[in-house]
């Protein structure tokens, strides 16, 4: 028996089909990552133009300071949110001083506290997309995990957003912390 195609037909090569299939997955990949990293706003609360962060970056410290530095009491308005101290403005500045390997290690660490670590809890959206309380299982998913790599991650976040938070002198009274003896005002400071 002969199982050839018929005469007149034009086969198609393994590598042809191959090569067709890759550039489709390709394309897909590329379009759901613009989609992944589309729709972030800036909003009012950055009051200038980024140093060295993306858009879509941002939006994700931003995120991860209001979950890491948040009250202990939500009612006690003395105490300043991450915003009012604009630890992601400290970030993206403190970014964009590191080493450029250092910065590309970080900026993969966002990536992945964005989109695949809230997997880690079974949830199916963006870190930025979730409630608070999802944010904070996703976080302590990070910090408990078995990997020491994430742990390293999330203590390097962990840092960055507290180095942002505490160097506000509206900070330092949580603390108990009167602030530095070198150039302190008679009266203290405020």
């Amino acid at each position: 028996m002969n199982f050839s195609a018929p005469k007149g037909l034009r086969t198609v090569g393994r590598r042809r089909v191959l090569l067709g299939v890759g550039g489709v997955l390709l394309a897909a990949g590329g379009l759901v990552g613009a989609v992944r990293t589309g729709g972030y706003d800036l909003g009012p609360a950055h009051p200038g133009a980024l140093r060295s962060l993306s858009a879509w970056q941002f939006v994700v410290v931003q995120a991860l300071a209001r979950r890491i530095a948040a009250a202990d009491d939500p009612n006690d308005e003395s105490i300043p949110s991450a915003d009012a101290v604009d630890v992601a403005g400290f970030v993206d500045a403190y970014v964009a001083e590191m080493h450029p390997l250092m910065r590309l290690d970080l900026v993969r660490l966002l990536s992945f506290i964005e989109h695949l670590a809230p997997l880690g809890v079974r949830a199916a959206s963006r870190f930025t997309k979730l409630d608070g309380a999802t944010q904070d299982a996703v976080l302590s998913w990070l910090e408990s995990n078995d990997q020491g790599l994430l742990r390293g991650g999330f203590a390097a976040v962990k840092s960055l957003v507290f180095m942002g938070y505490y160097r506000d002198p509206r900070t330092w009274k949580i603390l108990g912390y009167a602030g530095p003896l070198v150039g302190r005002p008679v009266g203290g400071w405020q």
